[in-house]
């Protein structure tokens, strides 16, 4: 067949390489900065420790119902528009109540917020998850699991019995498997309970000592938290890896 209409492959794939690397570049938190000249009223925590801190006290006003609910107007609207620098990096469950800005009284462009069943992760919500961190020096990751996970009884129920969960909510299942073999070895009243913390504390190691992140926390650009929500009392616990 005539070549000559037709573009030379290797062309066209480099071209999309190119329309792909402006696109990426567009959600890069090294953006250009913005035009607005409003601020965001307290500084970007640039540790891990005080990222943690910003977000304890900001569960602290959850429980207490002491809100002050930051930067959640048009001026930080207009002031994030372009360039973002998100503090931390939560990874939680879907639960619809369990919204990590709230329950942490954070603000717009504050986190970088991925949520899964049972915080069940694979390599595209672990690449997500180390965005922040690697592209833009954010300094804190919290796995967050809560109190009554819908997704962890299920997927406990599922292995439990031997019956395989329908559809791909089988594959949420099969990624809470260890979690459930150690909630089985642990024993405990309420094993769905305890399948939830382990799932928590698993995540995090990984988190904490997979081959791109580990780099990071050694040098203590980085912390990696396990923590567990209360839906009774609103209380975010820390079950490993607070910073000090």
């Amino acid at each position: 067949m005539d070549r000559a209409g037709h573009p030379d492959r290797r062309a066209l794939l480099v071209g999309g390489l190119g329309v792909a690397t402006v696109t990426l570049a567009g959600c890069s938190s090294t953006s250009a900065a913005p035009s607005a000249t409003s601020a965001s009223p307290e500084a970007r925590p640039a540790t891990p420790a005080a990222a943690f801190a910003r977000l304890m006290e900001g569960n602290k006003r959850w429980v207490s119902g002491d809100l002050r609910h930051p930067d959640r107007d048009p001026n930080r609207r207009q002031f994030v528009s372009e360039k973002q620098e998100p503090f931390g990096a939560i990874l939680s469950c879907i639960d619809s109540r369990v919204p990590p800005e709230l329950l942490f009284d954070t603000g717009l462009g504050d986190l970088y917020v991925m949520r899964t069943g049972g915080e069940a992760v694979g390599p595209v919500v672990t690449g997500s998850v180390e965005y922040g961190p690697m592209t833009s020096g954010t300094p804190l990751i919290v796995v967050l699991g809560h109190q009554r996970c819908g997704a962890v009884e299920a997927a406990y129920k599922s292995i439990r019995d031997g019956k395989p969960l329908p559809g791909n909510l089988e594959a949420i299942a099969k990624a809470l498997r260890p979690a459930y073999e150690q909630a089985v070895r642990e024993g405990g009243a309420d094993p769905v309970e305890t399948m939830a913390r382990a799932q928590v504390r698993l995540t995090a190691d990984d988190l904490r000592s997979n081959q791109d992140l580990a780099p990071l926390v050694e040098k203590g650009a980085l912390a990696v938290v396990g923590a567990y929500y209360s839906l009774d009392s609103g209380k975010v616990e820390v079950l490993t890896g607070a910073p000090s």
